[in-house]
């Protein structure tokens, strides 16, 4: 099973979505999200796909997947944003959690 498939369960969890209509879009979050990890920790594109991937980018891909769901058009920072700097937040929090398992060069 891929990586975006073992982790859809855990972003519609995120999201409280309960149907099954949008998995083939949530799928294509995942695996952008994926991809932005991967790029953002200077690693190589599907490396999690044969690596183990740490909690905190987990984390990082499970919000930037449900960020990506919510602001579709990309204007919004979700259905639920009350200020936008939302938005800017969630990205924030995304890229310091994948900060955290982050290959630095010395």
């Amino acid at each position: 099973m891929a990586l975006a498939d073992n982790l859809l369960p855990r972003v519609k969890a995120n999201l409280i979505l309960a149907h099954d209509q949008d998995d083939e879009l949530l799928i294509s979050y995942i695996t952008a999200a994926v991809n932005y990890a991967e790029s953002y920790q200077h690693i190589v594109v599907g490396w999690y796909e044969t690596h183990t991937m740490p909690p905190t980018t987990e984390q990082a891909v499970i919000m930037l997947s449900g960020h990506f769901y919510e602001s579709r058009d990309g204007s919004t920072a979700g259905f639920f944003a009350d200020n936008v700097q939302a938005s800017q937040q969630v990205w924030n929090t995304v890229n310091m959690l994948l900060r955290l398992d982050r290959e630095w060069s010395v």
